[in-house]
């Protein structure tokens, strides 16, 4: 099931994005959301089929290409990754991110710090790759299938008449719909999901029916298989060199090895998650831990992954025996007179159930497969085909459109403008169409970069899994030993999704270098956005450990002219520092004196709720805040709070002989660094009006 939801996944929901895709500006802020219809689980599997189910447009021939007659052989190890493999993790996941986090948050909450952050983001960075290459491949694929039309080729006019033409008028047309805005997106996946897998169980019904009556066609494709006649030149060839038998035990070796050329048809996972906010579950569930939505969401996952299986054994099945391998083939033809070399593709290329819908294929003498099959029933397998292929391209722009505000402008890693929806469209439709200029509108060519993005947050999905139960504390024998077993079966799991990763990135290193190129990107992107923001505030608010603190805080806003001096705790006696305080700095004995000290926590946070702790102490106020993402943003919150009410307090710090640049560096990977400088910005910038702003003074 397609991963690009993946992560996906980590995004809201794509379908909630389809629905706001015509407003202004999404929701702001770390908190912010809006309301979410929910329906029954079965309507909402049809979101995620879209982008799933899709893949039998081009999956059929995308596998016979790289395993020719082996293809059903290693399409059944491909089904047991599936259901054995994937299944399992991502119901794990569903379980810890039932508000349709995902994978990506399910590990961000397991990994901390500035590691966590950048391993985030170099996920987001394949997770884009996912979603681009979902839109352009689905986009490309959809032009093949107009393209072979007879209808197509008669009527449409002749600036639409190559791939790479149609493939940017349907990439152009997705970006202005987006622009646009449409709602009723669950309504009409419903309809066209389930209009196309009919129209595709006609075919392998009419399909199956005809190997029935002719079972030599079969026993051909048989002998052909143990005769190692494959039809496809079996690369890497070390697999032909190493395995050079022809006994079922050796064939079966070269499909376990082969299956990851198949990794398309594993897609779809992140998606069933990152919609669960829309699933219907109980009315007695419990918001924090929905048990009824997170178990109509493992149906829906096993459900699409059932049909999803069937559909894919169907297929490969009928189109390694019924379709002759010259149909597969690609040629190259030099132009005697400009020496231009153009690719010809066969006529199943990209298409191999539309070619045989068409009727394009026949029997071992020359048969009609079916009589159903011809133009009519081509054409409208075609227009169903296209449909599915641009409404999957649709849901990945919703989920990128989600997934860029969920999480950088929440790192503080991204402007302000990339919570409109309209510039983000704008900017990811000229990324499509540059990635599909480079791929030339080949489908098959861009399916490496969209398997790396598939398998690398799938591999994510897998670690995060391993991770939740390794710190899975389990207190009985009986629960121990479970604990144990499922690290063993999740292990495992993620050593067959790291091979069939890194065998992709190994073979097709295409997907690894644009993923590369948006990770650089959303880096440096990132760090100069974080940078450039370093002067907000990033307040969220206090919370207190009891309510004594919350009544001694509220006391403090009411003392008159209160001095505020940070205090590093263990650094100095109190009642030694507020004499150095008193006599540097000249304040009298009736002056009260407020120390704050602050303890740093995750300094890669950007907003923060500080948790703070107000006590009396031989007559000091003593002001103690923990889960700090920067101690100068603390110090200035804490001012500003106390400026609301009575006069302006003043802020007492002592001199600092560090680099200035060092200092800067520090204050923005650390949150410490250049105190006093940075308190007196953050300021500054809060409060425009001076009167009402707290002094900064360095004695």
């Amino acid at each position: 099931m397609n991963d690009k939801k993946s992560a996906v996944r980590m995004l809201a929901p794509a379908a909630d994005c389809f629905m706001v895709a015509g407003e202004q500006r999404m929701s702001a802020g770390p908190k912010a959301s809006h309301p979410i219809h929910q329906s029954f689980w079965l309507w909402v599997m049809c979101l995620t089929g879209v982008d799933y189910f899709s893949t039998l447009g081009y999956q059929p021939s995308i596998a016979f290409e790289a395993t020719g007659l082996l293809t059903p052989l290693a399409t059944i190890v491909l089904v047991a990754v599936t259901l054995f493999g994937a299944l399992p993790v991502y119901s794990q996941v569903a379980a810890q991110s039932p508000h349709g986090q995902g994978s990506i948050a399910m590990l961000e909450r397991l990994v901390r710090g500035w590691g966590g952050k950048f391993l985030v983001l170099a996920l987001l960075g394949f997770a884009a790759t996912d979603f681009v290459i979902t839109k352009t491949l689905s986009a490309a694929d959809a032009s093949k299938h107009l393209l072979e039309n007879p209808l197509w080729i008669e009527y449409m006019p002749k600036a639409l008449d190559s791939q790479l033409g149609v493939t940017f008028f349907l990439l152009v047309l997705l970006g202005a719909m987006f622009l646009r805005g449409f709602r009723e997106v669950i309504g009409l996946a419903v309809g066209i999901v389930g209009v196309y897998l009919l129209l595709n169980l006609i075919i392998l019904i009419a399909c199956g029916l005809f190997l029935l009556d002719h079972p030599t066609v079969i026993l051909d494709w048989y002998d052909r298989v143990l005769a190692r006649d494959w039809s496809v030149d079996i690369h890497p060839a070390w697999i032909g060199r190493a395995l050079p038998g022809t006994d079922w035990w050796t064939i079966a070796a070269i499909c376990v090895l082969l299956f990851p050329k198949l990794a398309l048809g594993l897609s779809g996972f992140e998606t069933g998650v990152a919609v669960m906010p829309l699933i219907r579950g109980r009315p007695t569930d419990d918001p924090a831990r929905p048990r009824g939505r997170i178990w109509n969401a493992r149906k829906l996952l096993l459900t699409a992954a059932l049909i999803m299986s069937v559909l894919l054994l169907g297929s490969s099945l009928v189109t390694s025996t019924l379709i002759h391998p010259d149909a597969f083939e690609r040629t190259q033809v030099v132009d005697p007179v400009t020496g231009r070399v153009t690719e010809v593709k066969g006529k199943a290329v990209e298409r191999a159930l539309a070619h045989l819908a068409h009727d394009e294929a026949r029997g071992p003498a020359g048969e009609a497969i079916s009589p159903l099959f011809g133009e009519a029933f081509g054409t409208l397998y075609d227009i169903g085909t296209v449909v599915i292929l641009w409404f999957a391209g649709a849901s990945a722009m919703a989920g990128l459109l989600n997934l860029v505000p969920q999480y950088l402008p929440r790192y503080g890693m991204a402007p302000e403008w990339t919570r409109a929806i309209r510039p983000l469209v704008i900017l990811f439709t000229i990324i499509n169409l540059i990635v599909t200029l480079a791929f030339n509108a080949d489908a098959t060519a861009q399916s490496g970069a969209y398997a790396t993005g598939v398998l690398v947050l799938m591999s994510s999905a897998c670690v995060a899994t391993v991770i939740h139960f390794y710190r899975d504390r389990r207190p009985t024998l009986i629960r121990k030993l479970a604990r144990y077993v499922w690290l063993l079966v999740f292990g495992l799991i993620t050593l067959v999704f790291f091979y069939t990763t890194v065998t992709i990135i190994v073979e097709k290193p295409d997907g690894i270098i644009i993923s590369a190129c948006f990770i650089g990107a959303i880096w440096i992107a990132s760090m100069t956005s974080r940078t450039i923001r370093s002067t907000e505030l990033r307040f969220m608010g206090f919370e207190f450990v009891d309510d004594q603190s919350r009544f001694l805080w509220d006391s403090l806003k009411h003392l008159e002219f209160p001095v505020l001096v940070p205090h590093r705790p263990g650094s100095r006696d109190l009642a030694a520092k507020e004499e150095s305080i008193r006599k540097e700095h000249h304040l009298t004995a009736d002056i009260p004196i407020v120390f704050l000290e602050a303890e740093l926590g995750d300094a890669s946070d950007f907003y923060q709720s500080p948790l703070m702790e107000v006590k009396q102490k031989e007559g000091r106020f003593i002001v103690r805040l923990t889960r700090c993402a920067s101690i100068a943003h603390v110090i200035a919150a804490v001012a500003l709070e106390l400026s609301k009410v009575g006069k302006p307090p003043e802020i007492h710090f002592g001199w600092s002989d560090e680099s200035p640049l060092v200092a800067n560096i520090g204050f923005i990977l650390f949150g410490e660094g250049n105190v006093p400088w940075m308190v007196r910005e953050l300021i500054n910038r809060a409060e425009p009006d001076a009167e009402r702003r707290p002094r900064i003074i360095i004695g």
